[in-house]
C-alpha cells in the first residue's frame, strides 16, 4: 500500500471504535463462563470477539500507509461522512422504519406492517401505490399464514 491511498472519511473513528466493542464484547463473552472449554457457552461468543480484535489491529495496520481525508475540520469530515454513508433515501427509509415500530405498539401488527410496507415500496420504488397495496397485501397473507399455521403464534 502506498501513501497516496487515501483513508476515507471516519475509517479511524470505524477503526478505533471496532476495537473498543470488540474488546468490550471479549470482556463479557470470558464473564459467561471464562476459558473452561471449547463447548461451553461463552467459547463461540469469545471466538467471535477475537476475529473482531484481530479485525481491527490488521484495519489499523492498513491505516498506517494511507493518506489523511481530503477534509478541512471535523464538521467538513461529519459532512462528508452523512454523504457518503447515511444519503438521504437511507435516513427516510430509517426513519419510516422508527415510525413503524412506534406504531406498531398502538395500533396492530397487521395494519402498521401493511402500511410500512406500502409506503416504502412506494417510496423505494418510486409511486405505483397499486402495485404496492398488492404487494403488502400478498406479504401480509404469507406471514399470516406462516405465524398461525406452521409457527401457531397469533400476531396482535
Amino acid at each position: 500500500m502506498n501513501k497516496t491511498d487515501k483513508m476515507l472519511v471516519g475509517e479511524r473513528t470505524f477503526c478505533a471504535l471496532l476495537l473498543v466493542f470488540s474488546l468490550v464484547i471479549f470482556y463479557l463473552a470470558y464473564q459467561i463462563s471464562g476459558f473452561s472449554s471449547a463447548n461451553s457457552p461463552g467459547a463461540f461468543p469469545i471466538g467471535v470477539a477475537l476475529v473482531m480484535i484481530l479485525s481491527a489491529v490488521k484495519i489499523a495496520f492498513e491505516l498506517l500507509g494511507k493518506a489523511r481525508p481530503d477534509c478541512s475540520g471535523w464538521l467538513d469530515a461529519a459532512q462528508q461522512f452523512r454523504l457518503q454513508h447515511f444519503p438521504k433515501r437511507t435516513l427516510i427509509f430509517g426513519l419510516l422504519a422508527v415510525i413503524y415500530l412506534a406504531a406498531i405498539q398502538w395500533a396492530s401488527f397487521y395494519v402498521s406492517t401493511f402500511l410500512f410496507l406500502v409506503l416504502a415500496i412506494v417510496y423505494l420504488r418510486g409511486g405505483r401505490v397499486l402495485n404496492a397495496v398488492c404487494v403488502a397485501v400478498a406479504l401480509l397473507i404469507v406471514i399470516y399464514l406462516l405465524f398461525s399455521l406452521a409457527f401457531s403464534v397469533y400476531l396482535p
